[in-house]
């Protein structure tokens, strides 16, 4: 009689299913399984990409791995996110009946295995193989291993489908992207969430010079440009402190406050410290406050590693009591939407309702900001949102209901290269697709909106 055979091999070891078994590891297995486990913290809406990367705890097993290993699972995890609305059409199509329940991380399992296929370049079998091994080596997924396969199996066989603007943006945020800048503009938002973005550096001094030594470009407001590859930590200037990484558009709300040497400025809402290492680099007088006593104690890291100082000040920006200073930058919590190019999580784990209750913690912090500027002093609002009720219409809010506040426009010779930026009130808005270049891996920033003020 012949016996059924009682495990697979992958790369030259046996993996044994059978009942109380022993299960030697599967090369490769543990990083799909930590891959699946990010995406699965995102499409439970319990966790972002980056808490699980972070979190002490880690949950997803993402320390364990070593460096090669935690890079590729970070790429799964990012790939999948990034075309998830259209992986989570491709493997609908292949269930008549959908997701089972209770199938623990099969979705997750489902999505990453045809990013690899579709996306990355991972031989089909492997990208299969290795997701079927995923599905039995967890207590709830094992029981649909066989159906995994034949999903998979499929999607492989008809290959990656055709891009559709839109495709992978939930639905409620391309409908609010379209109403708010029209088709044209929010399909070429959507598409740039598709693209793997650049690494922006803020460089203390000379970024022509360190745009050649580093191999990249520098862009005409002074950040230098690099196509993403390896560890950051290993980039020459890293360990001498001459730059830190910044978007593009990130680093130009602190540009609206010219010439800030010597005088004081208070940064609300301050971690990470991009912002703070600009204004302290510009020889302002800082105090960064940050309700997070953890995050700041990593934002006076990253100062010390730079050679830069500030004052750090754990509270709660709305209610901070302190003596007014000549200018205050506030980089308001919000939606993040303008970020889903470097974050394609965000839209997953956020929902439409979330961004009235921003928009009433924004007023909140803006009211507060007024009372911390000097008279004829500074005020720069910026948040990381394409959403106006979380810009344009809460800055002119402020202005209806202060009349101690006024807008001073920003200027094109201030935003060399993204002069577009400016609206015709002054305000700016960077667009995901501003900054182009001819290599799409150089094109692009952080959809941003920032508000200069002065405070009478």
């Amino acid at each position: 009689m012949n016996r059924p055979p009682q495990g697979r091999s992958f790369g030259g070891r046996r993996f044994q299913n059978g009942p109380g078994r022993s299960q030697p590891e599967v090369p490769g297995l543990a990083t799909r399984r930590v891959a699946a486990r990010l995406v699965d913290g995102v499409l439970s809406r319990t966790r972002s990409l980056d808490a699980s990367l972070e979190i002490e705890h880690d949950p997803c097993g993402f320390r364990a791995l070593d460096e090669r290993d935690r890079a590729l699972a970070r790429a799964i995890a990012g790939v999948t996110l990034r075309r998830l609305g259209t992986l989570r059409t491709l493997v609908a199509g292949k269930l008549e009946k959908g997701l089972p329940k209770k199938g623990g991380l099969l979705e997750a399992i489902l999505v990453t295995g045809a990013a690899q296929a579709l996306y990355m370049q991972v031989p089909a079998h492997t990208a299969v193989d290795l997701a079927v091994a995923t599905a039995r080596a967890d207590p709830d997924a094992r029981h649909f291993a066989g159906l995994a396969n034949a999903v998979l199996r499929g999607i492989v066989a008809d290959g990656a489908p055709p891009e559709t603007p839109g495709a992978d943006v939930p639905g409620w945020l391309y409908a609010r992207w379209t109403r708010t800048y029209g088709p044209e503009a929010a399909a070429r938002i959507a598409e740039s969430v598709g693209a793997e973005p650049a690494l922006d550096l803020s460089v203390k001094a000379g970024p022509e010079q360190w745009a050649t030594r580093l191999g990249g470009v520098a862009l005409p407001t002074g950040t230098v440009r690099l196509v993403a590859s390896g560890l950051v930590s290993a980039l020459e200037g890293f360990s001498e402190g001459a730059w830190w990484v910044q978007d593009a558009a990130a680093a130009l709300p602190a540009r609206l406050l010219g010439d800030i040497e010597g005088l004081r400025v208070i940064d609300l809402c301050a971690a990470p410290g991009g912002k703070t290492a600009q204004l302290a680099a510009a020889g302002a007088e800082v105090v960064a406050v940050d309700k997070s006593a953890e995050r700041l104690m990593r934002l006076s890291q990253n100062l010390a590693r730079l050679g830069l100082s500030a004052a750090t000040t754990v509270a709660d920006a709305a209610t901070l009591s302190a003596e007014p200073a000549d200018a205050v930058l506030l980089d308001a919590p919000c939606s993040a939407t303008g970020t889903t190019r470097r974050h394609p999580d965000v839209g997953w784990l956020k929902r439409e309702s979330d961004i009235a209750g921003l928009a009433r913690v924004q007023a909140q912090l803006l009211d507060s900001a007024v009372r911390l500027v000097k008279p004829g002093g500074l005020l720069v609002y910026c948040v990381c949102s394409l959403e106006p009720e979380e810009g344009e219409r809460q800055i002119d809010a402020l202005l209806a209901r202060n009349p101690r506040v006024r807008v001073v426009p920003a200027r094109p010779e201030e935003l060399p290269g993204v002069e577009e930026a400016i609206d015709p009130s002054g305000y700016v808005r960077t667009l995901p697709f501003h900054f182009p270049h001819e290599d799409r891996r150089l094109a692009g920033c952080d959809g941003f909106f920032a508000a200069r003020l002065r405070v009478g």
